[in-house]
């Protein structure tokens, strides 16, 4: 293993301990009374390292892991594919991807942040940013130096409804498959049902 490939395992070990014992802090003691540097002691990092890796308290729980995948599972659709249907395609893409343990922990994070004030105004601006992620790789895709009207459009439906998917999956406390309610979701914009054979 070279030295660049052990310093990025170690900075996405040491992000993801921060994580774990962020949320089991925030859990037994409500967000606001969970403070920066109990959260780095529990992980065993300085106050500084936390702010190294993340520049808010309110980023430490963010659900951002798999926004790579998404975009690697994007830019893998055929390029004939209608734009909704290749974002619906891609985000369940990445979804049935994440291992089952890791998915409860999203359900729990996506709980936190939806009940928590803070956090809810803090999702605002992620979905603002969700947007022109969406917009930025449609565009790519379509041959655009930037995302025209058109493509800003289907860039906001797609987060409407995967924002939809995930605050439907945490109302029924996971009772239902975040896959399916995308399906449901993105069906509602008009976007086929997966089959076997369209994948």
């Amino acid at each position: 293993m070279s030295e660049t490939d052990w310093r990025a395992r170690k900075k996405a070990s040491t992000r993801r301990a921060i994580k774990d014992h962020a949320l089991r802090l925030i859990l037994a003691n409500g967000f606001e009374a969970t403070t920066v540097e109990e959260i780095a002691a529990a992980a065993g990092v300085s106050h500084m390292t936390f702010f190294r890796h993340f520049p808010r308290k309110e980023n430490v729980v963010e659900i951002d892991d798999y926004d790579a995948l998404m975009g690697e599972q994007l830019a893998a659709r055929p390029v004939d594919e209608p734009p909704l249907t290749a974002v619906h395609r891609a985000v369940r893409g990445a979804v049935v991807r994440i291992p089952p343990a890791d998915q409860a922990t999203i359900l729990v994070r996506a709980t936190l942040v939806l009940r928590t004030p803070a956090l809810r105004d803090r999702n605002h601006l992620n979905l603002q940013t969700g947007k022109e992620n969406f917009a930025a790789w449609l565009a790519s895709r379509a041959g655009q130096a930037e995302p025209d009207l058109a493509t800003k459009v289907l860039a906001g439906a797609a987060v409407a409804a995967l924002s939809s998917a995930i605050t439907a999956w945490v109302e029924q406390e996971g009772a239902v498959g975040l896959e399916l309610l995308l399906d449901e979701a993105f069906g509602a914009l008009g976007v086929p049902p997966v089959t076997a054979a369209a994948g």
